[in-house]
């Protein structure tokens, strides 16, 4: 991962000044340890008539996977081997930001104390990046550096070189040329913009990513043609956090605007007393679609397959329409958890006989539990190795066969909106895959049809027009004789 920034100089205003700029001695080869690697500054070229530094930041790319957590969203078996072999090392991202606020802090804050005229005035730069991810091609590159005064080079990178034919790579060899900016304003530039157009940050985004943004941006963002898309993607499109940093930059325009402090403006309204109405959490909101499933279903006898920790079973138990109750889990701690959650030591007679709590595999049939009117898997499906999958599809459809069977599963593509995931995790560090809504209802679909069942689907949690729900539903019913003469 390398950058190089050159400028030129003459005997007044040698170009040497430029390591009192970034407060690193061109004479001097200087490295820094960062939180994924080790950082290199160096100068190739260090004369009064032109200067260059090299930041080289070699990634440990162990230290990143530890670092990381989740699994990510990859469904395939081999999807693990992502984190070992990938770009990280390579291309310019938000890590090579990181690295440039920690080894060029001063710099991009504009203070020496040696040179304060130099680092105060304009400089002669150009600033080159060999690859840089660009999501949106040369011209997103363009359309973001331009209106800062850069005259931007943006060459996309090849494929192959030996193979032509199959077109450009996301990479291109970016060259930004300028005469009008100092080179405090051109580092925030690079800082903001590397990860936008990455389109991804390597390390959780949280609220104080927008005191940064806006930092970071101060001078330059509030008038910017491009402001909501750079914010969004710096802020990792996390909505309430692109909100707020949008509503803080539209103060800082009206203030300017109205050459006034943003104080002033910032007085209309009184803080907000009352408590917001908290959102029922999702966990609730699966549960009562599964109850109500399952009542319209007129089921009597049910398992809850993956129990965990017995929350289902402890809402089954309170309706009385429900007369017989197994929780099964291949967890003895979950089960034992689960046990005293449900105070079945202190359970009356009448309540316990409803109750069995079992050890089981669902890799495996088990006679244990056949001749039940409906089956839940909640939240269960992703916890498997796809390769084990099948096994649990014949388990459930093609030995138990219950009358019903309910399966929740999480949507990958609402993760987008949850504001505390990181871009490109899974929501449990332990879920093997994340579907789409098209993979679930394939999958799905296919399982129906391979044991004679029905399907119909339904979201869980508010519907999205975009994404669609954070959880996905099928609702599983085995087909009458007739309509399996039909089918």
């Amino acid at each position: 991962m390398f950058l190089t920034i050159s400028t030129r100089g003459d005997a007044a205003h040698p170009a040497t000044d430029l390591g009192y700029l970034l407060h690193k001695h061109p004479d001097k080869a200087q490295k820094f340890s960062t939180s994924y690697g080790t950082a290199h500054v160096f100068y190739p070229e260090a004369d009064d008539r032109r200067c260059t530094a090299a930041l080289l930041l070699e990634i440990d790319t162990l230290a990143l996977i530890r670092r990381g957590k989740g699994k990510g969203r990859g469904g395939a078996p081999d999807a693990a081997l992502a984190q070992y072999v990938n770009d990280r090392p390579y291309a310019a991202s938000s890590l090579l930001a990181v690295a440039l606020s920690g080894v060029f802090s001063s710099a991009l804050r504009g203070v020496c104390t040696a040179r304060p005229e130099r680092a105060a005035a304009p400089l002669p730069l150009r600033m080159e990046v060999p690859a840089l991810p660009a999501r949106g091609g040369p011209d997103l590159v363009r359309r973001l550096f331009e209106p800062l005064g850069w005259t931007v080079t943006a060459e996309p990178v090849p494929l192959d070189t030996e193979f032509p034919q199959w077109g450009d790579s996301r990479y291109v060899r970016l060259v930004l040329e300028a005469e009008t900016l100092t080179l405090a304003e051109a580092l925030r530039h690079l800082y903001v913009l590397l990860p936008v157009l990455d389109d991804a940050k390597h390390y959780w985004v949280s609220s104080d990513e927008v005191d940064k943004l806006m930092r970071a941006g101060e001078g330059w963002l509030p008038a910017h043609p491009e402001q909501k898309l750079i914010t969004s993607r710096y802020l990792s499109r996390r909505w309430s956090l692109t909100r707020q940093a949008m509503e803080r930059l539209e103060l800082v325009r009206l203030a300017e605007a109205d050459d006034s402090e943003i104080e002033e403006i910032d007085n209309a309204v009184e803080a907000e007393t009352e408590e917001e109405e908290r959102p029922t959490p999702l966990a609730v909101q699966r549960r009562e679609a599964i109850l109500a499933a399952l009542r319209d279903s007129g089921a009597a006898r049910v398992l809850d397959l993956g129990c965990g920790q017995g929350e289902l079973v402890r809402e089954l138990l309170k309706d009385v329409r429900f007369t017989e109750i197994v929780g099964l889990d291949v967890s003895v701690r979950a089960l034992t958890i689960a046990s005293r959650r449900l105070k079945l030591d202190r359970m009356g007679e009448r309540q316990a006989s409803r109750v069995k709590l079992v050890q089981g595999s669902l890799a495996y049939t088990d006679n244990r539990l056949k001749g039940y009117d409906a089956a839940v898997l909640s939240e269960v499906i992703e916890h498997l190795d796809l390769p084990r999958l099948p096994a649990l599809e014949y388990a459930v459809f093609g030995h138990a066969r219950p009358r019903t069977v309910l399966v929740t599963t999480p949507n990958v593509e609402y993760n987008v909106r949850w504001e505390t995931l990181p871009a490109g995790h899974a929501r449990h560090g332990d879920h093997r895959f994340e579907w789409t809504r098209a993979e679930f209802r394939t999958w799905a679909h296919t399982v129906a049809e391979r044991h004679g069942y029905t399907v119909e689907f339904g979201p869980i949690g508010p519907d999205d027009p975009e994404v669609g729900p954070p959880t996905q539903m099928a609702l599983f019913v085995i087909r009458t004789e007739k309509e399996a003469k039909a089918a």
